[in-house]
């Protein structure tokens, strides 16, 4: 390196996920789950799930706010879902302050992805779900599809399926049902355009995120159409699994 040159130490994922979300959460409010494309499936699982963790909600929790226990990287997030009267702690996925096998059901969707040690993330996963227990998830797929956006909203990779399958197999879980889940960009040009935003002018772009895209996401977002097992995933951009914990 040139003398009287800086190189700026490498930031970890945490640190680039915290910054991001608690600008997120800010200046935003808790949504109701009712009001999300998950509900249909996770209302018929309420009655069985006696006790419940939600990972990473943000403000966008996808399991009631009564009833449930949640973690969340982001102290916005967790001062506003305790306000709410909620129970929820400031943690990391990969450090569940949880008890083994507490849960009959635990959601993370948008969170694994985020994350670079995925093994240690699926074995905390598997650690707190009891046997035969329900784990709700979304992670990106394809590599291929990886795009600036990836990187500045601070994902660590995107899945390769058969790769994905056995990742969740060698941690004891199955996959049970699947559906295209969030959105499917094709236009590099728009994400590109988003990405500047966020890195040259973020605050701006997240009051628009907050305040126009999101409400209309919320509006035209499509119904999930689960399908037995890991669905044909061509052209598919993300992911929501329905997976059981094997009971050995």
């Amino acid at each position: 390196m040139p003398a009287g040159s800086f190189e700026a130490p490498p930031r970890d994922l945490t640190t680039i996920n915290r910054e991001f979300y608690d600008a997120l959460w800010t200046e935003t409010y808790v949504e109701r789950p009712e009001r999300f494309n998950t509900w249909p499936l996770i209302s018929g699982l309420l009655p069985a799930a006696a006790t419940r963790l939600e990972i990473g909600p943000g403000l966008r929790p996808r399991l009631p706010v009564a009833g449930t226990e949640f973690v969340d990287l982001s102290a916005p997030a967790v001062a506003q879902i305790n306000a709410r009267g909620g129970r929820a702690t400031l943690g990391e996925i990969t450090a569940l302050p949880h008890a083994d096998g507490r849960f009959d059901l635990v959601a993370a969707f948008d969170v694994i992805e985020h994350v670079e040690d995925d093994r240690k993330v699926f074995a905390e996963l598997a650690r707190v779900l009891k046997p035969g227990g329900v784990l709700l998830c979304s992670v990106p797929l394809h590599a291929a599809h990886w795009t600036t956006f990836d990187a500045c909203v601070g994902h660590a990779r995107r899945y390769d399926p058969a790769e994905l399958l056995a990742l969740l197999a060698e941690h004891g879980f199955v996959v049970e049902q699947s559906a295209v889940f969030g959105m499917q960009p094709n236009n590099t040009r728009v994400l590109d355009f988003g990405v500047r935003m966020l890195n040259r002018r973020r605050k701006q772009a997240l009051r628009w995120y907050n305040r126009v895209f999101m409400p209309l996401g919320m509006l035209f977002q499509k119904k999930l159409k689960f399908t037995p097992g890991l669905m044909n995933t061509d052209g598919v951009h993300e992911v929501a699994l329905v997976c059981r914990r094997t009971k050995n």
